[in-house]
């Protein structure tokens, strides 16, 4: 629960004040946060003086080339941006117009996603809300995770098993896992077995060492490892790199959609590796952002159209 202390706080500032201290401590930087809010420079700096008079603290201290937030404004942070949400949704129309509106959603998906429904939803926004702006943000499931959690990100596509409370969930689609290998490296059967699976190199897909631990999981339950030989964070370039080697791509099947079949042979692992559900999130303050959810609508609606 908030303190009084910070409650009393934030109601002797004016509400352009803590929009302006909000991206603030998202951007860290004076100059990027006054080109979100469509600032000057000076404005921004001059707001920041305020700001640090009025609660008797630096709130951002400048360490080597960036500004790094204080102990007081890391504590102001959450309950700030749960205010600047709950006057945004008050003020906000009761239905969102889609040809009218005009606003910027930050949304986190990896090239994956982003190959299976980007292309379809850009095509709908433009036709239907071209004020609409998407900003696409590349991330690991932890800092997926923690751009919804800190307001840095309206919605994020992925893999979420363990979610915060505070964080919504609704399934866009189950997957499952495949195995990607070159044809001429099986035998005329093309069958995949686990002792050839075990003995060969493999590719590991993964982002800032978040990996995919439902393949490890899997492996751990039949006492086995697997030896990663190369791992990346790129979807688009992993398929790639199986042809004319004797590595071992597992991923998820729509990753490869698009594969060079004459050379490339998709099989199904030779263990068991439990289906997924894939997700989008977004913080439980959000619920009521009709905007939002109109977005939410469009990525399930052109899933739907796609047959996923």
């Amino acid at each position: 629960m908030v303190n009084m202390q910070l409650m009393n706080d934030l109601r002797r500032i004016d509400l352009n004040l803590l929009v302006i201290l909000d991206a603030l401590l998202s951007e860290q930087h004076v100059t990027r946060a006054a080109e979100r809010l469509y600032l000057s420079q000076p404005a921004v700096s001059h707001a920041l003086a305020r700001l640090r008079d009025l609660l008797g603290d630096p709130l951002l201290v400048r360490q080597g080339g960036s500004l790094v937030p204080t102990a007081r404004a890391l504590e102001l942070a959450t309950p700030l941006a749960e205010a600047l949400a709950q006057v945004q949704a008050l003020l906000a129309p009761n239905r969102f117009e889609p040809a009218s509106a005009k606003r910027k959603f930050r949304v986190a998906m990896s090239d994956y996603s982003a190959a299976i429904f980007l292309p379809a939803l850009v095509r709908t926004l433009r036709n239907e809300a071209p004020g609409i702006d998407l900003q696409i943000i590349q991330a690991s499931r932890e800092g997926m995770v923690d751009g919804v959690l800190n307001g840095d990100l309206d919605l994020a596509a992925g893999v979420f098993p363990d979610m915060p409370a505070e964080l919504r969930t609704t399934p866009l689609f189950e997957e499952h896992y495949t195995c990607l290998v070159d044809r001429s490296s099986l035998p005329q059967s093309g069958t995949l077995d686990l002792p050839t699976y075990l003995s060969r190199p493999h590719v590991l897909l993964e982002m800032r060492g978040s990996g995919t631990p439902e393949i490890e999981r899997a492996l751990t339950a039949i006492r086995e490892r697997r030896h990663v030989a190369i791992s990346l964070p790129h979807w688009g370039v992993a398929p790639q790199l199986i042809r004319g080697t004797d590595l071992i791509l597992t991923v998820s099947s729509r990753g490869l959609l698009d594969i060079d079949h004459q050379h490339l042979l998709a099989v199904p692992p030779p263990f068991h590796i439990p289906s997924f559900a894939f997700e989008l999130a977004w913080h439980a303050r959000r619920g009521g952002d009709s905007g939002l959810q109109w977005l939410i609508g469009q990525v399930q609606g052109v899933l739907s159209e796609a047959h996923c």
